[in-house]
């Protein structure tokens, strides 16, 4: 049977992308991404909570984000988790992180989390 992997984030990138090729040949662009999170705790309070994710982007979306994106923009991104393993200090650690398989540049930020009225809403 198959199974669904699919996420969607919109935030601001974090870091500037950075880009490399791999040794076969390919390109790939990675940046980290904050999502942030408005919510009224119980004393009535606006709390404001962000999570960071890492992205890759692969072959024509990794040109895309090269060319057209650095820190503080505002996008949308819709991918998939995927999870590696890497060895450090005789010990194995794992990290997540979303492909990219769709992206919308939805502009820079307006400081307040919000979605601009001229920016396109999901």
């Amino acid at each position: 049977m198959k199974g669904l992997n699919k996420v969607q984030l919109i935030g601001n990138l974090g870091i500037d992308p950075e880009t490399r090729v791999t040794p076969e040949g390919k390109k790939v662009t990675k940046f980290r991404m904050a999502v942030n999170r408005i919510f009224k705790n119980r004393e009535g309070e606006s709390i404001e909570d962000t999570q960071w994710f890492n992205i890759e982007a692969w072959a024509g979306l990794a040109m895309v984000v090269e060319e057209y994106l650095k820190s503080g923009d505002r996008v949308y991104i819709e991918g998939r988790l995927k999870t590696e393993a890497y060895e450090k200090d005789g010990e194995t650690k794992y990290f997540t992180k979303v492909v990219v398989q769709e992206l919308i540049m939805l502009g820079s930020p307006n400081g307040n989390g919000d979605v601009d009225e001229d920016e396109p809403s999901f």
